[in-house]
């Protein structure tokens, strides 16, 4: 008991020295003069946030660095599995190319039962069919060779097309091979080095020619180069790594390069690591370590050639750079810390002579005058405060007065409005007064084109509502292509296929115009010729399609693509005909309606049709839905 009583008197006399101490602390800083007290509170609240944000700074960007490494990895194995893609695609439709031509088909099936062929048949093979191969190949930048080997030793070779089939043996592939497989980083030695620089690193796509009756008839190598489609892996470099693993098993990179690199070491260690991953064919990109280094390794799979592609970049050099910057930032914080400390012993007096000179000014506001101003400020931060609350005084004078001009803004506005309200009813009458003459005349043709033209300002002056029924807009086009067809010697139609349902659909009103007349304008028009616009309507899964069909003249690929690229905002536009401005202005009215996953799509072609597709969500019971009326607000 006696122990515990001194452990308590201990505890207390602890607690009461550290509160007398506290109290002389305090009782010091309040003798302390203004500069003094700045310096100090500089000292303690400055420089231990300061400490923790450095250190919170620099790991931020570590850690930035690492997810930077790994998004470009992740960037680049995209890239590479959009070159194998369209490789794969263009050697595929080369291959078709030659499989679907039939006079290399006869000749080789001739070749191979031994019929006799003159040399006029050899020329005019070569001069048809193989330069029209040879171009097909010399098109395709991509391509390394296309070489066919017929099942026959004894006739002219066509080159760079035609060859025996003992050549083809010289390959390291030719003695056992599947037709439609991949073979990879071979050497071509069909020819020796002196008659030509052969390629290295080649991966070619093998296909059999058979005939019914006399079977395998030849063979197809559609060559590129590795390199162009990997070009990490023929990359040098000591702080990455990249090698192709094909179906096999088999690893391929720089070969001789490759083993000067210190990163092969760790192939199979790399391999191990993503061998779970690649067999649930997934690709990824993670960070880990191997040989006391941090580096990114990178693995995808490659469906289209059977293997994966495994990539690694080292982190160090770009983290030892961060530290240096790191450990220079912090002797150079240090420093500006200390002179910051100084200045503020000596620069404190002068702050608070221009603080007392701004809170007398605040003073003389708060009693009503708002004609005074802070005068000669100064370039300090209480100067700054001066300048900014004189701008603050400024401010408030000049929204008084705006204040003052939009009220009588409003009133003209208002005065304004009431005069085009007026002149829209002069307008109505003038033309019904126009129609009765004409009708009186007997002009029934102008009548009725006076009362489309009295339904189209009707339509467009009236805007009680920015939405309107298909109904209603198919009318207005009506109306609207009665008067173009006034214009032309030729007739333009109008054919509709819309559900009954679809008539009620709201829509943003003048959605559909645009449209019409742009197919008018840019598709019709220079046919000059009679000619159809199809409209049709399409109700599925809670969406409506507006399909706006002309039989005009249509647009290439390039102008489609140039097109959207205008509707979706990634190309400037400007005023004037044919820039895609009126369909921009829809697609923009329609996303901030119903919201970006909604909007126009474009198909053409040249010298058939256009077709604009217009998506909208189908509405409910009549009426927009709730969650597309909150999007326009």
């Amino acid at each position: 008991m006696a122990q515990c009583c001194d452990r308590k008197d201990e505890s207390g006399k602890r607690k009461i020295g550290v509160t007398v101490d506290m109290e002389r602390w305090k009782n010091w800083f309040y003798r302390q003069k203004m500069n003094v007290k700045f310096t100090l509170v500089i000292g303690i609240i400055a420089f231990i946030p300061l400490g923790i944000i450095f250190l919170l700074f620099y790991y931020n960007e570590q850690q930035n660095t690492i997810q930077q490494q790994l998004y470009t990895t992740r960037s680049d194995m995209q890239q590479t599995y959009s070159d194998v893609q369209k490789t794969v695609e263009l050697c595929n439709m080369t291959t078709q190319s030659f499989l679907n031509s039939r006079n290399l088909e006869q000749m080789l099936i001739r070749l191979k039962a031994g019929d006799a062929i003159s040399t006029s048949e050899y020329v005019e093979f070569h001069s048809e069919d193989i330069m029209a191969l040879e171009r097909l190949v010399n098109s395709n930048p991509y391509l390394y060779q296309t070489r066919v080997y017929a099942d026959s030793g004894n006739f002219p070779e066509m080159m760079p097309i035609l060859y025996r089939k003992n050549r083809m043996m010289q390959l390291p592939w030719a003695q056992e091979y599947e037709s439609g497989t991949w073979q990879f980083d071979y050497k071509d030695v069909i020819f020796s080095e002196s008659v030509m620089n052969s390629a290295q690193h080649m991966m070619s796509l093998i296909t059999s020619m058979n005939d019914y009756e006399h079977g395998e008839i030849g063979t197809i190598e559609v060559a590129v180069r590795m390199e162009n489609i990997f070009p990490e892996v023929f990359a040098v470099s000591e702080d990455s790594y990249s090698c192709y693993v094909d179906a096999e098993g088999m690893v391929h990179n720089n070969g001789a390069n490759a083993r000067n690199c210190e990163w092969v070491d760790y192939q199979s260690a790399m391999l191990y690591l993503i061998k779970d991953q690649i067999r649930g064919n997934t690709s990824d990109c993670f960070m880990t370590k191997l040989g006391g280094q941090r580096v990114v390794i990178g693995y995808m799979p490659l469906p289209e050639l059977g293997g994966y592609l495994v990539t690694l970049e080292s982190l160090e050099p770009q983290l030892q750079i961060l530290y240096g910057q790191r450990n220079m930032l912090l002797f150079g914080t240090l420093i500006l810390f200390l002179i910051v400390v100084f200045m503020t012993d000596r620069l404190v007096k002068i702050i608070l002579r221009q603080f007392y000179k701004t809170l007398g000014v605040i003073r003389q506001v708060q009693g009503g005058d708002l004609q005074v101003r802070i005068q000669d400020c100064g370039e300090d931060e209480m100067g700054e405060l001066g300048t900014q609350f004189n701008v603050m005084l400024d401010c408030i004078s000049n929204l008084m007065e705006e204040n003052i001009s939009r009220e009588v803004l409003a009133k003209n506005s208002e005065i304004r409005a009431l005069q085009n309200q007026i002149n829209a009813h002069f307008i109505y009458n003038v033309l019904e007064s126009v129609k009765m003459m004409a009708e009186i005349k007997e002009e029934y043709e102008i009548s009725d084109a006076v009362t489309a033209l009295g339904k189209l300002l009707r339509y467009t002056m009236k805007w009680t509502s920015p939405f309107v029924t298909v109904e209603q807009e198919i009318e207005y086009i009506r109306n609207y292509l009665q008067l173009i067809n006034l214009r032309f010697d030729y007739v333009i139609q109008l054919s509709l296929n819309i559900p009954q349902l679809a008539y009620a659909q709201q829509i943003p009103k003048m959605s559909l115009q645009p449209v019409i007349e742009n197919a008018i304008i840019h598709g019709i028009e220079d046919l000059a010729e009679d000619a159809t616009i199809y409209v049709k309507a399409i109700i599925e899964d809670g969406r409506m399609s507006i399909e706006i069909t002309d039989s005009g003249k249509g647009m290439t690929p390039e102008q489609v693509e140039m097109l959207e690229k205008k509707i979706i905002g990634k190309t400037e536009v400007s005023g004037g005909s044919g820039n895609g401005i009126g369909l921009k202005n829809v697609q923009d009215r329609i996303r901030m309606a119903y919201g970006s996953e909604y909007g126009i799509r474009v198909n053409s072609k040249p010298d058939c049709y256009t077709k604009i597709i217009i998506t909208i969500p189908q509405s409910i019971g009549g009426k927009h839905n709730e969650k597309f009326t909150d999007c326009r607000r």
